[in-house]
């Protein structure tokens, strides 16, 4: 299976569910469920988008994920205020 998996493409679709998760309509539904329904949804979107901006790679037959959560000005490599810093 490792050589037909393409980790860059599972993160594409983890990107495109949370795309999809994040533009989806609320149905007609009312009260403590219309609550439960967008709780749902905002844990969904955060799952998919949290895995759609990881970095994958397989070593040795092991998926491996790097997932950054620190804000974007807190990360490495070219943000806007690491550019004007110069």
């Amino acid at each position: 299976m490792a050589e037909e998996f393409d980790p860059a493409a599972m993160v594409a679709r983890f990107r495109e569910r949370a795309r999809a998760v994040r533009e989806r309509g609320i149905p007609p539904i009312e009260g403590a469920e219309r609550r439960r329904f967008i709780e749902q949804a905002q844990l969904d979107y955060m799952d998919f988008a949290i895995l759609g901006d990881a970095e994958a790679r397989l070593e040795d037959g092991v998926l491996v994920l790097r997932v950054d959560l620190r804000p974007p000005e807190a990360r490495g490599g070219g943000t806007a205020g690491e550019q004007g810093a110069g």
